[in-house]
């Protein structure tokens, strides 16, 4: 009990005024975000508003990363736009559904455990992509526009740097919102604000059903978005978690995280929202405006939730221009300088994996074949390193009549070509040995290989021995080997 109330006071307590206040900026930047990503995704505003608060409060409880912010997010609301258009907002809510229960099977599966095999170059080239979109997405609302929007994103930029060399006692990013918005209404400016993206939800949203027939038919509709929108959802969930430990040097719980988003995913479903994941972008807003606990995400969404149903006709007055200077704040403190700064002293294969991850990512916009083509290529090229790290060393008895080949390193389909250039075979020798103490065999390919050494030295009339076999080797050989007499394997 001790230790329940010791993780309630510092997931919740231990940073109250940091976690409110930046809480009130991310609720406010939710916003236009939640407006926008509903309509990529062809629906009305308040089904992304709906979700952004649900999901931000429900994962703020039971998600694995205090500080972390989860709501509509482009990268699902992209997935949507075939389902909603041929189907509708229905069916929509019955694939959030099940993009949910999936989530939380994930979970249970302890899926968060791969985040291990996703290498840091792929992290870097997903996050830097992200700061570059998150950049690009800005330009529309920068683009033939009043003069004065670019004065007030200036000014808002200024206030977000400069203001934290003087006080800290507010988050820089809020006193932007502030100060604009009462600039806006005071002076009458005719700028772009909060209230053109769309109109704002007057009423909480009330419990019901997808109305959809539960059959073989529908969920035949929904499960290939279903499951994509999960997959999609837990990736983005998990390199947000990844990167809110490295700002914070805390820990997190992939796995609990999995099951937290799958949870707010099932009951956002049965509230009229969308499915959503963890925003990189709104995340470090919350870290860099000071937000540390779970008190901050659910913060975020109580924000939202007050400000669009309490506080609209304000709300819909802050300017654009301001957000987007709150924006462009998100992509410059998300974007990996150092990756660029050390470019010149990492290893080249892994530059190449992480710019190629950004770029295509970038391209496509589509961040799980980014990441899956980083790790594919990361994969591709940890195999090549291992391969050369295959050595044979070569001894030729006194007599002349006796060849001993000592082998370590992995033998494995990759290596495979080079272990085979190590024998002479045209060699005439009485007798050969493998000394397989310093290696080992990890699949079928290596099998082959070594077959095809013993059977090549045995049809030039040499005796072969293999020796110093590891057990998982020889278990491997003695199953797989088209020897004629396997009794010459011996084990270590």
């Amino acid at each position: 009990m001790y230790l329940n109330l010791d993780v309630l006071k510092r997931e919740w307590f231990s940073n109250v005024k940091g976690d409110i206040l930046a809480g009130a900026v991310v609720g406010l930047a939710l916003i236009p975000e939640a407006i926008a990503f509903s309509i990529i995704a062809g629906v009305d505003p308040k089904v992304g508003l709906y979700a952004s608060f649900i999901i931000a409060m429900v994962t703020a409880v039971l998600g694995g990363r205090p500080g972390s912010i989860s709501a509509a997010t482009g990268a699902m609301a992209l997935l949507m736009i075939d389902l909603v258009r041929d189907h509708g907002l229905d069916y929509l809510l019955a694939a959030t559904l099940l993009t949910g229960i999936f989530q939380v099977i994930f979970g249970f599966l302890k899926l968060g455990r791969q985040m291990k095999y996703v290498p840091r170059s792929v992290v870097t080239g997903y996050i830097n992509a992200l700061a570059v979109l998150i950049f690009l997405a800005q330009l529309p609302q920068l683009t033939n526009v009043p003069p004065t929007v670019y004065v007030m994103a200036a000014l808002s930029l200024a206030i977000i740097y400069i203001l934290p060399r003087f006080t800290q006692a507010f988050p820089s990013p809020l006193v932007a919102i502030a100060v604009m918005t009462i600039a806006k209404i005071s002076l009458n400016l005719d700028v772009p604000t909060v209230g053109d993206m769309g109109e704002l939800p007057t009423a909480l949203p009330v419990f019901s059903l997808a109305n959809v027939p539960f059959n073989l038919e529908t969920l035949q509709i929904i499960l290939p978005t279903s499951l994509t929108m999960a997959i999609v959802g837990l990736l983005a969930s998990f390199l947000t978690a990844t990167l809110v430990d490295e700002l914070t040097d805390t820990p997190s719980d992939k796995n609990r995280e999995a099951k937290g988003q799958g949870v707010a995913n099932i009951i956002t479903s049965f509230f009229g929202g969308m499915a959503g994941c963890g925003m990189i972008g709104q995340s470090v807003i919350n870290v860099q405006s000071g937000g540390r606990g779970r008190l901050s995400t659910f913060a975020a969404g109580v924000f939202l939730l007050f400000a669009i149903l309490a506080l609209s006709n304000w709300v819909q007055q802050i300017p654009m221009a301001t957000l987007v200077a709150v924006m462009i704040m998100v992509s410059i403190g998300t974007f990996r300088w150092s990756s660029i700064q050390t470019i010149s002293r990492i290893p080249r294969s892994e530059t190449v994996v992480m710019l190629t991850t950004m770029l295509l990512t970038v391209a496509t916009k589509n961040f799980a074949l980014g990441v899956a083509t980083g790790i594919v290529m990361s994969t591709v090229f940890f195999s090549r390193k291992i391969a050369e790290l295959v050595f044979v060393d070569k001894v030729l008895s006194d007599d002349g009549n006796h060849r001993i080949y000592r082998v370590a390193g992995q033998i494995f389909f990759v290596s495979i070509e080079e272990f085979l250039d190590s024998f002479d075979f045209d060699e005439l020798v009485d007798r050969v040995t493998i000394d397989l103490t310093h290696a080992h065999l990890w699949d079928q390919g290596a099998v082959a290989a070594i077959d095809k050494v013993v059977l090549k030295f045995r049809r030039n009339g040499a005796d072969v021995d293999l020796l110093g076999l590891n057990e998982a080797s020889a278990t491997l050989l003695d199953k797989l080997t088209v020897q004629e007499d396997p009794k010459l394997i011996k084990q270590s």
